[in-house]
C-alpha cells in the first residue's frame, strides 16, 4: 500500500497544477478571442460539445474495432498537433513580442509566432511518436491538459460549465461501468502509446514502451507497474474552475484580501482535488474507476460553497 503513496501524491500534484495553470493561461487566451463559442452564457453549447466528443469516440471507437488502429493512432495525433499548435501560439506571440521591446511589425509577429508554433507542435508531435517513454507522454500530457483546460473554461458561462460537468460524469460512469467501452478506448490506445493517459510509475526502471495490456492486467489480477490517469481528468472538472475565475465578479465577499472570483475558482480547484482522494479510495482495489463523476462532483460542491460564502447567495453569473 505504501509504494501508491507516492504515484498518488504525484497525480494529486499534477491534477491542482494543471488547473492553476490553465488559470492562469486563461487572460492571455480570453483577450485573444480564443473562445470556442461567441456566447459563452448558452447553454446549447454544452450540448454541442457533449456532441463533438461522443462523436469523435465512437469514430475512434469504429477504427479500432475494424482494426484500422493506425488510422486512429495518426487522427489523434493530428488532433494533438493542431491543439498543441494554437496551445503554444499565444504565449510564444507576446513572449516574442515583450521579447523585442515590440519592435517587430504586428502582422510579422503574427505570421513569425504561427510558424514557429506549429513548427514546434511538430517536433513534439515527432519525439512522442518515436520516443513515448512516459514522462514524455506525460509531458504533452499536462501541456495539452492545461491548455485545453484554459480554452474550454472561457468558452463555457458557469451554467453551462455545471451543466457539462454533470452530464460527462454521467456519460463516464455509463461508459466506465455499463458498456466498458471507456476501458476499451484505454487500454487500445494505450498500447499506442499515445498521451490520452498521464502515467505514473510506481517504481524507478518502468518504461511506458513495455507496458502491457491494462484489460489483460485487471483481468488477472496482475498488479500495475504504474498508475494511470487520463487527461479529461484533468480538463473537464478544470473547466468549472477556469469558468468561476474568468466569469464571476471579482467584488463580493473577499478572502483575505482575496478576490471573490480567485477564491471561488481556488476553491473549486480544491474540491476537485478532494474528489480525487476519494477517487483513490475506489482506484488502490484494482479496478477500472470512472473518475469524473467523484472530481466533478468535488469541483462543484467546491464551487456552490465558496460562492454563497462570497456572495451571501449564489451568484451564477
Amino acid at each position: 500500500m505504501r509504494r501508491e503513496y507516492a504515484p498518488i501524491a504525484a497525480m494529486a500534484a499534477i491534477l491542482v497544477g494543471s488547473q492553476i495553470l490553465a488559470i492562469a493561461l486563461s487572460p492571455l487566451f480570453f483577450a485573444g478571442g480564443f473562445q470556442a463559442f461567441s456566447n459563452p452564457a448558452d447553454v446549447t453549447n454544452t450540448a454541442v460539445y457533449i456532441v463533438m466528443i461522443l462523436a469523435f469516440t465512437a469514430v475512434i471507437l469504429g477504427l479500432v474495432r475494424y482494426r484500422r488502429q493506425n488510422l486512429a493512432k495518426y487522427v489523434i495525433m493530428a488532433s494533438i498537433f493542431v491543439t498543441l499548435a494554437f496551445i503554444l501560439l499565444l504565449p510564444l506571440y507576446f513572449g516574442l513580442y515583450y521579447a523585442s521591446g515590440g519592435a517587430i511589425d504586428g502582422d510579422l509577429l503574427v505570421n513569425v509566432s504561427t510558424l514557429i508554433s506549429f513548427v514546434l507542435a511538430g517536433l513534439i508531435v515527432y519525439v512522442l511518436v518515436k520516443f513515448p517513454e512516459w514522462y514524455v507522454v506525460d509531458a504533452v500530457g499536462i501541456m495539452t491538459a492545461a491548455g485545453v483546460t484554459a480554452i474550454l473554461g472561457i468558452s463555457f458561462g458557469i451554467v453551462p460549465a455545471i451543466l457539462l460537468l454533470f452530464a460527462l460524469a454521467v456519460y463516464d460512469a455509463w461508459a466506465v461501468y455499463r458498456t466498458k467501452h471507456m476501458i476499451t478506448l484505454a487500454d487500445e490506445l494505450t498500447s499506442q502509446r499515445l498521451p490520452i493517459l498521464l502515467v505514473i510509475p510506481k517504481k524507478a526502471g518502468y518504461s511506458f514502451r513495455e507496458q502491457k495490456s491494462l484489460k489483460e492486467q485487471v483481468a488477472s489480477g496482475e498488479e500495475r507497474e504504474a498508475m494511470f490517469i487520463g487527461l479529461g481528468d484533468l480538463i473537464i472538472p478544470g473547466i468549472l474552475s477556469v469558468s468561476a475565475f474568468t466569469f464571476l465578479s471579482p467584488s463580493g465577499g473577499d478572502f483575505i484580501g482575496i478576490a471573490s472570483n480567485v477564491w471561488i475558482s481556488i476553491a473549486t480547484v480544491v474540491g476537485s482535488l478532494l474528489g480525487f482522494l476519494f477517487l483513490m479510495r475506489f482506484v488502490l482495489r484494482g479496478k477500472p474507476q470512472a473518475g469524473l463523476p467523484l472530481l466533478n462532483g468535488g469541483a462543484v460542491l467546491g464551487f456552490l460553497i465558496a460562492n454563497v460564502l462570497a456572495y451571501g447567495y449564489l451568484n451564477l453569473g
